[in-house]
This record gives C-alpha cells, structure tokens and sequence, in this order.
C-alpha cells in the first residue's frame, strides 16, 4: 500500500524561486523578479519519502511541481488491481501538468527515492502564461516532452524481450548523464515499468549482474557496461 502524508506535514519552507540552483533549467527559467513578484500564493518546497504519494489520480488538480531531486512514479492501476508505472520523473521534470486544464489528476505520482520537490499553484501558471510569452512556450515544450516519454515509455519499454527491456530502461535512467552509475528501484517497480514480472525483472537483474553489465558499488547502486547494454537494446 502507498502511505500518503499531507502536504503540510511534508513542508519545509517556501522556496527561493529568484536563487534556485535549478532555475536555469526549470519551468521559471524565463521569468523576471517582476514576474515572480505577481505570484501572491507561496511556491512551497519540501521532501517526500520513498512510497509517499504526491498526489492521486482523481485528487483536484490545483497544483504543479517541479522535482529538485530524487524520482516519482507515475502509476495507472488496472482493473485487476495490478499497477502500470507509465513514467518516472526526475530532477527538473514537471509533473501535473493536467492542472493547466482545471482537471483532476490522471495518475498516482509516488516517490521511488527520497525526492524534493517544489509545488507552485496552476492557477498562477496560468495567468502567467498568457501573459509571458516565454513562460508559455516552455509549458509548450514540457508539454511535448511528457508527450515524448509517453511515447518512449510505450514503444521501447513495452516491446522486446525481458533483457531488452530492462537494458533500454537502465540505458535511459543514465540519459544525458556523464557518469554510467544508476541506483535502481525495486524488481517489483521495476516488473511494473516494463510489463514483465517480478520475477522476471529479478532473474534479468542477476543475469546481468553475473555478465557484469551491471557493478554493484553500494546497495542497489550499480555502474553500467553502456556499450553491451546498448548492443543488448538494440538487437
């Protein structure tokens, strides 16, 4: 079961849009200290722990978050009562866009690692949004991205073998990475994000681990042998 907390419990401050680290490459990149000064509601920041919701599919969709840290899940349970994880994101993805529309929203967003994330009100995105055009085209563009994932998350990660599937998945948690080191999640999320089993992503795992694709160097932290994994996805 996925233990929720409040959001007031998880709080820990307002976060300093103006001198955030993460600025340069988050939704507020283009906003001026004018821009932030219209925003009267408080951008909260705060930490989730591994297995906290964020947020539930058919909560009120009041709010968006950026993620400053760590990863979530976004998960889709189906009518057997088994969960889809649809998509993971991490530092400086958006996640409950679906808020631009007013609507609910439309997936449980659960924390895999202990995650920080930023939540700032859709209804001053919006306001901002027509009226800066920058921040109207990065809401563009993030919408994309997400249409993207969604996209990549259904062709590569869903199709193939089981050790196509899980090489194409470790493969993308090191994207745009400069080190080949990843932390992975559990088999059972890990089954979850590729359609195959628990057991099936467990014995991949340690096959992969007695090939030495994978090195472990600290409890479930792993470096990555890119090259075969690659040739591995791309059979």
């Amino acid at each position: 079961m996925v233990k929720s907390v409040t959001l007031r419990d998880a709080w820990s401050g307002e976060a300093n849009c103006l001198n955030c680290s993460l600025r340069a490459s988050v939704l507020f990149a283009g906003l001026e200290e004018t821009d932030f000064e219209r925003i009267h509601d408080p951008i909260d920041q705060f930490t989730l722990k591994p297995g906290t919701a964020l947020y539930q599919a058919g909560d009120a969709a009041g709010f968006m978050f950026t993620v400053r840290s760590g990863a979530l899940k976004l998960v889709q349970y189906l009518p057997d009562g088994s969960q889809r994880i649809v998509r993971i994101v991490r530092t400086t993805d958006v996640l409950g866009l679906e808020a631009l529309l007013e609507e609910s929203y439309h997936h449980d967003a659960v924390a895999l690692q202990p995650t920080e994330v930023c939540r700032f009100p859709a209804r001053a995105v919006r306001e901002l949004g027509i009226e800066n055009p920058a921040l109207h085209r990065e809401l563009m563009a993030r919408w994309q991205h997400a249409l993207s994932e969604a996209d990549a998350w259904l062709t590569e990660l869903s199709t193939g073998s089981a050790r196509q599937r899980v090489s194409r998945l470790l493969l993308r948690l090191v994207r745009d990475r400069q080190t080949s080191e990843c932390q992975l999640f559990s088999r059972e999320d890990m089954g979850a994000m590729l359609g195959v089993t628990t057991e099936t992503a467990s014995r991949t795992i340690a096959e992969f681990k007695r090939q030495s694709l994978l090195v472990e160097t600290a409890p479930n932290t792993f470096l990555l042998d890119i090259p075969n994994l690659r040739r591995i996805a791309e059979d």
